[in-house]
């Protein structure tokens, strides 16, 4: 049986919470599903992905919304997705 997140420990649902960013960043726009998406294709050097999954895991981005890592290239671009989103609604 799943338990919800209010069952988790806290230390689990920091794991969680990750666990879900780290989803959410590998999920990166590709140029075949432009047409679909209407999102440009990024292509995004394995250095600069490893980079992101660390920094991720290391819990730099536990402040940012999830949504703030989906669909996005360089890790770098969390920031700005996040202020888009924050604008837009």
């Amino acid at each position: 049986a799943m338990l919800g997140l209010e069952e988790l420990t806290a230390e689990d649902r920091r794991t969680v919470s990750i666990a879900r960013r780290l989803e959410r960043f590998l999920t990166q726009p590709f140029a075949v599903t432009e047409h679909f998406t209407g999102i440009p294709g990024r292509l995004v050097p394995l250095a600069q992905t490893l980079d992101g999954c660390e920094r991720i895991l290391a819990g730099e981005f536990a402040d940012y919304p999830e949504q703030a890592l989906y669909m996005i290239g360089a890790i770098d671009e969390v920031a700005s997705h996040a202020a888009d989103h924050t604008a837009a609604g």
